[in-house]
């Protein structure tokens, strides 16, 4: 959120200001619609959030919080309010509202750990990463650090050191599986706290990475919206790298108009808005390996999902997509994620190496191995794959497919232990199967609710190649507006 970007007026989506897919929680826009009428404060609203991350639903969805911090952002914001009002919406889009920043990231004066126990004497940084320095520049109130996957490298959520958040579904304000009589469900990684705390109501963004489907995965898991941009569009500097090549930088929310801000915000550009109906769009839906294996909840919500859009006026297009059964081929070796997140832990594992998660551990290790021309191989696969995937694609404004074909796991069923290994790497090839596809891609997705409450959290995931991130945003609105009102007329 550039100084430039600062004097621009802010340019707010054209919906009722009421609108929230959560009826419990009003979305960041909302609120900032009660903000400026009067109906409520940033302190208020600091309060809240406060109270909600000091409550059982967050149980370790925090490493450290900073309430104070977010106390005195937000009595900053009403004060700037009360002077000028309208200069403050156009500078402050934030307005003192609370974020929640992944333990990925540098914030100035804390130490960045990555969820490990190994970097716990590392020095504080310096100074804060570009995505925090431009949420603080919007305004935003930093709640606390959340809880991740060490180093980033699952997509299911658990943590040895620190314990696990359990799922906690937005749509109804409780926890996930409680009205099947679930135990507690596993979160999704490794952006697990930060998604934990968007659901809950303790932060309105929670910023997180993505490098196989870290923001996807937990949105799809707790029944929120998670973004990921096209990778380049948000600098890395100050976080923390599992792959060099595929990490992005995005955010988890409450709506899909909350992510275009948080994007907007994350990538100091304004995304340019379509004012297309639904029917206005042509969506490929692919059936090679996406829909491989569904389970009946995920299958149920996705073909119900898709017959609302139809309804609506959606083109719908059915498709083979051959190319997508060469990944587990071109991956062989042990991918980027592992090769490149090596490189940078080498030294570490040398010294250190039993702090770390066994799991993580294994999974990093698999870089060690892997030889020069098979790294260099990898990079030219991947680039002629992306060629073929674009000339598939040539003609939709975006795909759809589930974002996970499970619903979230027990956490007892895969928790830290050798007994439970089997599990847990089975559930993790399956959580990241269809994300990883759209990293691999270089491609831009977001994650979208289509579960009815009372159903484990399912995720609809839209998506397309390299810098589609407008036209997917824009898609992702029409088919919120639609699945949206098909779920209050039920």
């Amino acid at each position: 959120w550039t100084p430039e970007n600062l004097r621009k007026p802010l340019i707010l989506p054209h919906q009722p200001n009421t609108f929230t897919t959560m009826p419990h929680i009003p979305d960041l826009l909302a609120t900032r619609a009660a903000l400026q009428a009067g109906q409520t404060s940033a302190s208020a609203e600091a309060e809240k959030a406060i109270a909600t991350a000091q409550s059982a639903a967050c149980d370790k969805v925090f490493l450290r919080t900073d309430f104070p911090r977010l106390r005195h952002a937000a009595r900053t914001a009403d004060q700037n309010a009360l002077a000028c009002a309208a200069q403050h919406a156009a500078n402050s889009p934030l307005a003192g509202l609370s974020v929640s920043v992944k333990d990925l990231f540098d914030v100035a004066g804390e130490r960045t750990a990555a969820g490990s126990t190994v970097l716990a004497t590392a020095p504080v940084a310096a100074a804060d990463c570009p995505a925090v320095a431009r949420l603080r520049a919007a305004g935003a109130g930093l709640i606390g650090r959340t809880h991740m996957v060490e180093f980033a490298f699952s997509g299911v959520g658990v943590n040895p050191h620190f314990g696990t958040p359990a799922a906690w579904d937005a749509q109804i304000g409780e926890p996930a599986g409680r009205r099947a009589g679930i135990g507690p469900l596993v979160p999704g990684g490794s952006s697990s706290g930060a998604a934990v705390s968007v659901a809950t109501g303790a932060a309105f963004i929670g910023l997180g990475s993505d490098t196989g489907g870290s923001v996807r995965i937990p949105a799809a898991l707790n029944g929120i919206v998670g973004f990921k941009c096209t990778a380049n569009r948000v600098p890395t500097q100050g976080a923390l790298p599992l792959s060099t090549t595929q990490d992005t930088v995005c955010a988890l929310t409450r709506s899909v108009r909350d992510a275009i801000l948080a994007h907007e915000i994350l990538a100091a550009r304004r995304v340019v808005r379509s004012p297309s109906p639904l029917a206005g769009y042509r969506l490929a839906v692919v059936s090679t390996t996406v829909l491989d294996g569904l389970d009946s909840t995920v299958a149920t919500a996705f073909e119900r999902g898709l017959t609302t859009l139809r309804a609506a006026g959606a083109h719908l297009v059915e498709m083979r997509l051959p190319e997508l059964t060469e990944l587990d081929a071109i991956q062989t070796t042990g991918g980027f994620s592992a090769a490149e997140s090596y490189a940078w832990h080498r030294q570490l594992l040398a010294s250190q190496g039993v702090g770390y998660d066994p799991r993580v551990r294994a999974r990093i290790e698999r870089g060690a191995v892997m030889r020069a021309h098979e790294y260099l191989d990898l990079v030219q696969a991947r680039r002629s794959w992306i060629t073929r995937m674009e000339a598939c694609l040539q003609g939709f404004d975006a795909v759809l497919s589930p974002t996970v074909p499970i619903t979230a796991p027990a956490i007892a069923d895969v928790a830290p232990g050798a007994e439970r290994d089997i599990a847990f790497f089975a559930a993790n090839t399956l959580l990241l199967r269809n994300t990883s596809l759209v990293n691999m891609l270089d491609g831009c997705a977001l994650s979208l609710p289509c579960h009815h409450a009372g159903e484990l959290p399912v995720g609809l995931m839209v998506w397309h190649g390299a810098q589609c991130d407008d036209t997917v945003l824009n898609v992702s609105l029409q088919i919120e507006k639609a699945l949206t009102a098909k779920a209050l007329a039920a």
